[in-house]
C-alpha cells in the first residue's frame, strides 16, 4: 500500500486542527464573506484552495528530483522539517494570538474572489516553507513515488481547508462577529496549535523508520 493506514491515521485529525488555526487565508475568506457575501466568500476559498495545490504540485516535483538524485536528502529535510516544527511550536506559544479581524477587501464578483484567492495564496511565502516542513514527515520514498505520495497528502490537507474556509466564508457574517470580539479562542487556537506541532515534531525525532 502506498501509505499506510496508520499513517493516514495521524495525518487526517493532525491536518483537520491545524485548518481549523485562523490564519491569514481564513481571514481573506472572512473578509470576502462580510464585504460581498457567500458566493465571494467561496468562490476566495476555492482560489486559496487553487494556490495551494500549485504550492504542493511544485513543491512535489522539487522534492522527488532532490531525493532521486540524493536519496538522503529526505531524510535530511525530515530533520530539517522536525526543527522547524518545534519553532513554530514555541513561536505559538509566545504569540498574543492572531489579529482575528477580517482582512480588508473590496467587494468583488466570485471570480475576481477567486482570483485573488489565488493571488494571495501563492504571495504568501509561508505556504511553501510550512508544505516543505510539514508533508514531507509522511513521505516514505520505500514504498513508491514520492511525487504521488506528496500530492495525496497535499490534496488531503487542500480538502479539509478548502471545506473549512468554505464554512467560514458562507457564514462570515456570524463567524466574523464570534472571532472578533473572542481574544481567548483566538489564543485557545495558537495553544492548541503548538502542541499539535510539538507532539508532531516529538514522534517523529524519535520513531524508527525501517
Amino acid at each position: 500500500m502506498l501509505i499506510p493506514l496508520e499513517t493516514l491515521a495521524i495525518f487526517i485529525p493532525t491536518a483537520l486542527a491545524l485548518n481549523m488555526t485562523p490564519g491569514n487565508d481564513m481571514l481573506f475568506c472572512l473578509g470576502q464573506g462580510l464585504k460581498s457575501g457567500p458566493g465571494a466568500g467561496n468562490a476566495a476559498s476555492l482560489g486559496i484552495a487553487t494556490g495551494s495545490m500549485i504550492h504542493t504540485l511544485l513543491a512535489g516535483l522539487g522534492l522527488a528530483a532532490l531525493v532521486a538524485a540524493h536519496p538522503i536528502a529526505l531524510e535530511v529535510l525530515r530533520w530539517a522539517g522536525i526543527a522547524y516544527l518545534v519553532w513554530l511550536a514555541i513561536a505559538a506559544f509566545r504569540s498574543e494570538g492572531p489579529s482575528m479581524t477580517a482582512a480588508k477587501t473590496q467587494q468583488s464578483s466570485a471570480f475576481h474572489a477567486w482570483r485573488d484567492g489565488i493571488v494571495v495564496n501563492l504571495l504568501n511565502p509561508k505556504i511553501i516553507v510550512f508544505v516543505l516542513a510539514f508533508i514531507p514527515q509522511f513521505v516514505d520514498a520505500s514504498r513508491g513515488s514520492v511525487l504521488v505520495q506528496f500530492l495525496i497528502f497535499g490534496l488531503i490537507l487542500n480538502i479539509g481547508g478548502t471545506v473549512i474556509n468554505c464554512l467560514v466564508g458562507s457564514f462570515a457574517g456570524k463567524l466574523g462577529k464570534v472571532l472578533s470580539q473572542s481574544a481567548r479562542l483566538a489564543r485557545a487556537f495558537q495553544v492548541f496549535t503548538g502542541c499539535i506541532f510539538l507532539g508532531l515534531a516529538a514522534k517523529l525525532a524519535f520513531e524508527r523508520r525501517v
